[in-house]
């Protein structure tokens, strides 16, 4: 009974570690971790050999392709990048046996390997993560953190799933297992059987070395155990597919196949050889050496054979597990096509389309994160991330494709549209950072039973709608290029300066009269800046708008104030009164 508890308790934490770990990868990365694994897996011999190398070093396949789950599911890596890499890595786990065969990891020999296994750092990640995330307010550092907490909660999980099940290599029983089937394709679902309950192909392979060591197995017995072995390695990551997009159960789906096929190949060949020909050694006793080598052989020629067919095995995958309707990132960064590059002006004109998409996400950030900030909603919030991952993604994506714009021979023209924008792609992005800080208020504010009092809400829904006039007054001034409705930024962002200062002082004095908690006055000043900060960004694409249409460029603050000041003429003096009269003049009045 306690074996089935924790081996449950270690399934547990394998999928929250997982799942947590796809959700990290998708907040932190943005576009630098998928530009960092595209230099790595540009090139298949490169995909190859990063999978056994990093097999090699954590001594575990399973562990390897979990983590391209976690890059596919988080669209990080695309599946044709990752199946050279899960070739790699069977290669990289025959290592363990390698290893065994010279010591066993607790011996001397071999006590530094034990240090690059999933369950020795696994602890010391959960122990680092967890520390920075009570220490560290930085959004950045804490997506970084949870990375780090997801990699260790899951690499605990297999550890926690394995010691379940540790007692069983003890069992006479079980290990009789081995040697009791005479039938290749009995021996065969033993093998994956084995590997199935152990969770690890490493552990299986090793109590076939230990039993090796005996003189009680030989050839034609070990060489299908080793076969289903490499089957039974993928259930890990069968459970690790659980919860995560098709994309990424497309990576489950391909890493089945190659071990299907090796298998199907190598039971092919090595018993039509045996029948025909006859191998000299095939009733030979082996001992721990030679199933190390045999294991090693297998992946290797195997890997070799199924190199070429890359794009076959990705094809088969998505023949298997069809596309689903494209998405708002695929069809929107699809428009950077790279065949435009050579036409600035076509390729602009792309780009423009890519932000005004940003600029259609982030209003509607904005209004789910006003609803979640009053009434939190784990769906909403979900669709939120799923935009704002769509905005990090553009911004790196825009980025490269304007510098590689720019490297054309472009006119001054071409070149102020180019400039202004970079700004703008940035100042989008932006909000929908304070988008998210917003939600998150709210979602804090669940989770610690905070609620804002009527007056509360009554000046947050007052400073949420002229927040939502003044990015739709920005949107459509950058989607139009309206001079006349981007001069009508500035003066709404004047105002919603003095709004936040005029709610702030409101939020002390409900402090002070004991009608407000401490905490709830900390959530709503929260609101109040990113509101602000909202207002800031929109004024920074409105002016970088102006100047490029109006040809009046800024050198300082000063003159970038004359610009959206127009100067202090009458009609910017009557929009401001006229927002002031609409957004604050009303507050201002309740506490007279």
């Amino acid at each position: 009974m306690q074996m089935i508890i924790s081996l449950m308790g270690g399934i547990g934490l394998f999928l929250f570690g997982m799942n947590l770990l796809s959700s990290s990868l998708q907040q932190v990365a943005g576009g630098n971790l998928e530009r960092t694994l595209e230099r790595l897996t540009n090139s298949k011999l490169k995909a190859f050999l990063l999978g056994t190398g990093v097999t090699a070093v954590i001594q575990s396949s399973g562990a390897t392709t979990i983590m391209l789950v976690g890059f596919v599911n988080a669209g990080i890596m695309k599946l044709v990048q990752a199946i050279p890499v899960m070739m790699g890595a069977n290669i990289g786990t025959t290592v363990t046996a390698q290893i065994l065969r010279l010591a066993d990891v607790n011996g001397s020999g071999a006590s530094w390997v034990s240090l690059l296994k999933p369950s020795s750092f696994a602890p010391i990640l959960v122990m680092v993560g967890a520390f920075v995330l009570l220490c560290s307010k930085k959004k950045k550092t804490r997506g970084i953190a949870s990375i780090f907490v997801g990699f260790g909660i899951l690499f605990v999980g297999m550890s926690t799933m394995e010691g379940a099940l540790e007692p069983l290599k003890e069992s006479e029983q079980f290990v009789k297992l081995f040697t009791m089937f005479k039938n290749p394709f009995l021996a065969i679902l033993l093998g994956i059987l084995v590997t199935t309950i152990l969770q690890s192909s490493s552990a299986s392979v090793g109590i076939l070395q230990a039993l090796a060591s005996t003189g009680s197995i030989t050839f034609s017995m070990a060489a299908p155990i080793i076969i289903g072995q490499n089957i039974g390695k993928c259930v890990p990551v069968i459970l690790a597919s659980i919860g995560t997009n098709k994309n990424a159960k497309r990576v489950v789906c391909v890493d089945l196949m190659m071990n299907i096929i090796n298998a199907l190949l190598f039971v092919a060949g090595i018993y039509g050889f045996q029948i025909l020909i006859g191998f000299s050694f095939w009733n030979s006793v082996m001992t721990r050496s030679s199933v190390a080598n045999f294991h090693t052989l297998f992946n290797i020629v195997m890997s070799l054979v199924l190199y070429p067919f890359t794009g076959f095995l990705a094809n088969a995958a998505g023949r298997i597990l069809k596309e689903d309707a494209p998405n708002r990132m695929d069809t929107t960064l699809a428009l950077l096509d790279p065949i435009f590059e050579k036409s600035p002006a076509l390729a602009l004109d792309q780009c423009k389309k890519v932000i005004c998409a940003m600029g259609d996400t982030v209003q509607e950030n904005l209004q789910m994160a006003i609803s979640l900030a009053v009434k939190y909603d784990e769906k909403m919030f979900e669709q939120l991330e799923q935009n704002e991952l769509f905005l990090d993604k553009a911004e790196t994506a825009l980025g490269d494709y304007l510098v590689k714009i720019n490297a054309q021979s472009i006119n001054k023209t071409e070149n102020r549209l180019s400039s202004e924008m970079l700004h703008c792609v940035g100042d989008f992005e932006r909000i929908g950072d304070h988008c998210i800080n917003i939600a998150e208020v709210g979602q804090y504010n669940k989770e610690q039973s905070i609620s804002f009092t009527g007056y509360g809400l009554q000046e947050l829904q007052m400073l949420s709608d002229a927040a939502v006039k003044i990015l739709d007054i920005t949107v459509k001034s950058f989607k139009e290029d309206d001079i006349t409705a981007a001069y009508r930024v500035e003066p709404l962002e004047e105002v919603i300066d003095g709004l936040k200062e005029l709610l702030k002082n409101h939020h002390i004095d409900r402090l002070q009269n004991g009608t407000c908690g401490v905490q709830a006055g900390i959530s709503f000043l929260e609101i109040l800046t990113s509101m602000e900060r909202i207002s800031d960004h929109c004024s920074s694409i409105a002016l970088y708008l102006i100047q490029r249409i109006s040809g009046d460029y800024f050198t300082d603050k000063h003159e970038a104030a004359r610009i959206m000041h127009k100067e202090g003429t009458e009609e910017y003096k009557a929009l401001f009164t006229y927002y002031k009269q609409q957004y604050y003049d009303p507050l201002e009045k309740e506490t007279e």
